[in-house]
Parts: structure tokens; sequence; C-alpha cells
């Protein structure tokens, strides 16, 4: 937590009373903590992602739908960023005889350059061309790289490749052999590889350490919290690149709109998976050695923050479906998919009507790479699904491996834009920033409908939106109970069993119920409806005396869910010693949203009671004002009124990964201005943290 944000607290916590807070009751005995998941170590990359599709087509359109949001949003792509001039360059020539290899270069965001080769059949069979995007996987230098003699022999040896030119490049033996099919290839560099080097290797697939002088609130870097709280990562821009790839490739006046494909293995794997998921212009996938419900992807290119919460790469292949699929196995993390993945993604096919759209070519044999073998299943799914007329099984043959130099793309007449500059990346993020932010001042000042509509897209993302617990599986367990005169004092636990989460709460309930609930958070949990003598502060006690039954919650971390009552103040890690965020928050919802889910689940709590409320309010006056904010914008009609003291919070000015206020996208759809905007409630907005004008309003 920020120096601002505890003297801020402090500050409340001083406002709310003019003596020390007291502990308050407790639902459990002393030491112990509530039996909750969310208090085992986060899951991580390494984790099981298993999938198990719906039992109807409705159901899997729905969570299809949602999946494909959560992928958009982690990507920063919603709204999908304004497509400018590619301002392609096609050059270099070299005729093959039966293909021809050019390079390329375009522009995916103004200054921001794409690079590879481009490989075209020099006859075609007639009419358009099918169309193909390889994406490589980290090897490093990969377009460009060759194999060398001892490596090509050993290769050779076990099966993976079969000649001694020719198989020096598997990136080259793809495209030579599509091209040689009738396909226009397009094969582009990963960020930090070959050719695309103004954002260096190291940043994009090594970073490991926080940069300070990237951690600004204007003109941030990559991996920052800015960056993160704006929805940016390697990633994303990786993502983008395949989409504007998609462009590129689409405006090639020979290449079938209707025939297009993507394929690649490893990190290409996963940027395959990506984009067939989110582009419908896709019409044939096959990500190798990727998919699988072990390891999804150790690279920092390879995770962005809300990506993975809850879904995993065996349901992003599964948003492909039904259309044609394949994909590989190897002596890797994809070795078990054939019993675990495979059988639910064939299941999820047959649901939909086209059992025999998805293939699984085995290869725990062979190390993780795309050798030969898969290769020639990749030729024969493409030549089958789009009517390529080669006889099968389709073999590649021989050809003549193109050096370096015939390959770069920066020569004296291209030359290369300048290499690892730090300006550069903090002018592509504002540039990123700048674009949303503009899109979504139209939307507001022009469809104010859309606007909601695409914020509440965003926000269910960034906040784990779910769907309410089956009616019932909320429960309320009391552990004690005290008369204190007018009102009686109830201590339990709110135990959401269908989630495997417990809630320590206090209801103060006056003996003559207004049938009206208030909901008071504060950052110290329930005790802070309490003064040191274990009275009740003074607003409080205003509104019981009033009638209204007061609910205090120990929120996630807090009171009797933090460790020996101790604040929170760094948030819990995954194992991963590497300072990306989202190694953590891909996985894992923030603690900010675990704690929005708190309260939502006292308030569906409240409003299922067999004594419903007639009215349930919500207050919150500290640090936990943003936290009611979003639970106001989640609650839908659920709340009548929040009374609110925001200050000057945003999310957008956490400096720190590890603060409890750290929300991955929580400054993209225009931060707590854009939750007060979604919300239906009554909202009072105070200026100050006046806690008795609160009660005085929410009283009224």
């Amino acid at each position: 937590m920020s120096p601002l944000r505890l003297i801020l607290l402090a500050a409340v916590v001083l406002s709310l009373n003019s003596h020390a807070v007291a502990a308050g009751p407790r639902a459990l005995p002393d030491g112990q903590r509530p039996n909750d998941l969310r208090l085992q170590a986060p899951k991580d990359l390494d984790g099981y992602f298993p999938f198990q599709p719906p039992e109807s087509k409705e159901a899997w359109d729905r969570r299809a739908s949602q999946v494909r949001q959560r992928i958009l949003v982690s990507q920063g792509l919603w709204p999908m960023p304004t497509k400018t001039d590619l301002k392609a360059q096609i050059y270099g020539r070299i005729d093959r005889g039966d293909y021809t290899v050019e390079k390329v270069h375009f522009e995916s965001a103004p200054g921001f350059l794409v690079t590879g080769n481009l490989y075209r059949p020099k006859k075609a069979a007639g009419g358009k061309a099918p169309g193909v995007l390889f994406a490589h996987g980290h090897w490093a230098d990969a377009r460009l790289s060759q194999a060398t003699d001892s490596e090509l022999r050993n290769e050779i040896a076990t099966g993976q490749e079969r000649f001694v030119e020719g198989g020096k490049s598997r990136f080259q033996s793809m495209c030579v052999q599509l091209a040689r099919m009738g396909c226009v290839v397009w094969q582009w560099d990963m960020l930090g590889d070959s050719d695309s080097q103004q954002l260096s290797r190291q940043l994009v697939h090594s970073f490991a350490k926080q940069r300070p002088e990237m951690n600004t609130t204007e003109n941030w870097g990559l991996f920052s919290p800015q960056a993160e709280t704006h929805l940016q990562s390697i990633m994303g821009l990786q993502t983008w690149n395949a989409v504007r790839s998609l462009d590129f490739l689409l405006e090639l006046p020979e290449v079938d709109p209707q025939r297009v494909a993507i394929t690649g293995a490893s990190g290409g794997g996963t940027q395959t998976m990506l984009l067939a998921a989110i582009d419908p212009r896709i019409s044939l996938s096959f990500p190798a050695v990727m998919v699988s419900t072990a390891m999804q992807g150790g690279c920092t290119c390879e995770n962005a923050s809300l990506l993975r919460v809850g879904t995993g790469n065996v349901e992003f292949a599964g948003l492909f479906a039904p259309k044609p699929q394949g994909m590989t196995t190897a002596d890797d993390w994809t070795k078990e998919m054939s019993t675990k993945g495979f059988p639910e993604l064939k299941r999820l096919y047959g649901l939909l009507g086209a059992p025999n759209q998805v293939m699984l070519q085995r290869g725990e044999h062979f190390p993780h790479n795309y050798n030969a073998v898969s290769r020639a299943a990749f030729y024969n799914w493409i030549n089958r699904h789009f009517h390529l007329g080669q006889q099968e099984p389709v073999l590649e043959r021989d050809y003549t491996v193109s050096t370096r130099a015939e390959l770069s793309v920066w020569d004296a007449e291209h030359p290369a834009p300048k290499a690892a500059d730090p300006e550069f990346e903090r002018a592509l993020l504002k540039l990123w920033s700048g674009d949303s932010d503009q899109q979504l001042e139209n939307l507001a000042s022009g469809s104010p409908d859309q606007y909601r509509q695409v914020l509440k897209a965003g926000w269910d993302v960034v906040l784990d939106a779910r769907d309410p617990a089956p009616s019932g599986s909320v429960a309320w367990v009391l552990k004690d109970k005290l008369d204190r005169g007018s009102w009686i004092q109830m201590t339990g636990l709110l135990r959401n069993g269908s989630r495997h989460e417990e809630i320590p709460v206090v209801f103060c309930h006056p003996k003559q119920w207004n049938n009206k609930t208030v909901v008071w958070l504060t950052s110290v949990g329930k005790s802070g409806l309490y003064a040191a003598d274990g009275s009740l502060i003074p607003a409080v006690q205003k509104l019981v005396d009033g009638g209204s039954t007061v609910v205090g919650l120990d929120l996630l971390h807090q009171g009797e869910s933090s460790v020996d009552g101790q604040p929170l103040t760094r948030t819990p890690r995954v194992k991963n010693p590497r300072e990306s965020a989202a190694y953590t928050f891909g996985y894992n919802p923030a603690v900010f949203t675990h704690r929005v889910h708190d309260v939502l689940t006292a308030v569906q709590y409240i409003r299922g009671h067999e004594k419903p409320s007639s009215q349930v309010s919500l207050v919150a006056l500290d640090a936990t004002a943003p936290i009611a904010a979003a639970a106001r914008a989640q609650s839908g009609k659920a709340l009548d009124r929040v009374a609110l003291h925001l200050g000057e919070f945003r999310f957008g000015r956490v400096l720190d990964l590890h603060s409890p206020d750290f929300l991955p996208g929580g400054a993209k759809y225009g931060d707590v201005d854009g939750l007060i905007t979604l919300g239906q409630s009554e909202l009072q907005r105070l200026n100050a943290p006046d806690a008795t004008a609160a009660a005085t309003w929410v009283l009224r």
C-alpha cells in the first residue's frame, strides 16, 4: 500500500472515532482463519487446467462468448484498436522455380513494424489461393536460423527431418512445401526475434525485474503497474500483430478469404490458438505442441493478466469448434493430451455436430518442435479441408535453403529502426492507451448506451463477474449471539459452499427493525464498526438506533481472514521469481476482485434471506471505497443506495504491483469513474469521509 493511502487510512479511522478501534467480536477462535479456498497458494502456469464441455450447444455458446471476451479484454483488444494503414512494403523477390520468396515489413500501428517473409506459388491452380499464417515459437532467431551439422544429423537419425539441405530450417520447410501446394504463406517474427528488434528479446521473452524508470503515472513502460492497469502487455502486442498479419494476408488480391489457416508450434501454437479464437476470418487452425491441460506457456510473451482466470488452453482451442482444427503432442507438457484434453475437445465437436473436424497427431517420442512428421500431419489436414488435390500422405520435397541475407528485411534501402529504444516503448504504449481512451470518449458522447455496453463487457472481465451462487449455497453459520439491549449482536460466517469461501461477519440487528440493512465496509474489517470500549462507533449506532441492521465484513485478508490480524500490504504471489504481474494475475483474480466478490456474496445473502430487507445500502468511506464502487457496478439492482468517499484514488495511480489496490485492467475502462457510470443504485459521493453524513443519507 502506498504511503499516501496509509496516511488516508489513518485519517479516516480517526475520523470515524476519536478513540482507537476495538478488536471487535470474533467468529472463530484466536489464531484460526476461515476455511477459505482463496487462502491457499495461488494457481500458476504449471497447474492443472481441465476442460469440461457443457451439456448443450446453448450452454456452450454462452460460455464461449464469455471466454472469447476474456481473451479480447486481456489482450488489450476491447475495444479493438484503430486499424491504421499498414504501409506494407514487399521487395527482394527470390525466384525458386515453383515458388517465390519476398521480404516484407508493415506497420501494425504507426511506427510499429512487423517483419517477415512472404512465400507464393509461381503457378496457382486456378482461382484464388489459400492463405496460411505461420507463427514460429521460441526458437532463437527462428525465421533466419539454420541447424548446425550435428543438430541436423541427430534430427535425421531420429526421424525428425529427412533432408540434408532442406532439413536445415524447419521454418523454411513449412513455408516452401505449402507454397508448392498452392498456398500463399506469411511467416512473421515474434517480437524480439530475427528482424523485429524495436523491443529487445530480453524485454520480450526474459523480463525478470521491474524497472523503476518505467514505473510512472505518465509515459510508463511494459510490465509496469500502469501498463497492467491499462491491459498493455507483450502478449497483447503479439496478438495484435497476428490480427494485422491476417489483415495483410487478406489484402493480397490472390488470397481466398474463405480459405485462411494459421499454424505454429510452442509459442507459435499459443498465438495460433488465440487468433483462431477471436478472429472469425480464420477457417482452419493447427496449434502444435501447445494445447494441454498442463503447463500453459512459460514465457512472458505467452502470459497476460486476466487471460486464464477460470479457463485454459484446451478451452481456448475449443473456441474454434466446429471449424477444422488439428494439434500435435511431443515429449513435453502435451504428452497426456490424448487422455486429458483431447477426448473433451472431441466431445465438444460432437456436441456441435462435427466430430471429425478435430484431430490429434501424437508424437510423444519426439522432442518439443515442429518436425517433419508433425508438418506432414498439417499438410494432410489442410489438403483435405482446403481441397488442394495433393496425393496423401503429402510428403515434403527437398529445396534450396535461403540464406540470412536473402531473408532479412533490412538492407541499405530499407534500414532497420532503432533497436531496444525505451522512448519507442513509451511512445507505443502512449499511442495504444490514447487510442483506447479516444474510442471510449467518442462512444460516451455519441452513443451512451453502446458506451455502457463496452464498459460493462470490459469491467465484467476485469472484476471476474460471475453468476450468483446457486440458491441456498450461501449459508449463515451463527457462532455467537449477544443481547446488547436495544439490539442483538450476531457473529458468524457467511459460507459460500459452491465456491468454498468463508467470510467472517457481524450483524448488528435492532430489536425494532425497519426492514433496512446497511453493509458498512472499513479497511480493518468488521472491527471498524466498534470503538475501543466495545461500543459501536457513533454513525453505526445512529443507524441501529434508527432501526437499520448494520453488517460488518472481514473481506479476504482482513480481520480474521488476515495473518495475525495484520493489514495486508503485499498480496500473494506465485513462486515464479520473475516480476511480471501476469504470472500471478493471469491465473488468479486480484485481492481487490475477491473483496468485491465478498461484498456481493453478503448482498446476495441479505437479499435472499427469509426475511428480506426492503432496502439494502452500502457504505465505504476509507480505502474500501473503490471496492464499494466496483460492487455497486456489479450488483445490478441488488443495492438501493451506496455512500462512499473515493477521494483522489485512481487505479491508474497505483505504483506497486504488490498493493491490495492493484487491479489489472482497473484504468482501462474509465478507472473509478467508469465504475460509477455502470452503477444502478442511488449514489452519494461524499467529498469527505463523513460517517455521520453517510448514515443520515442512508437512513432517509
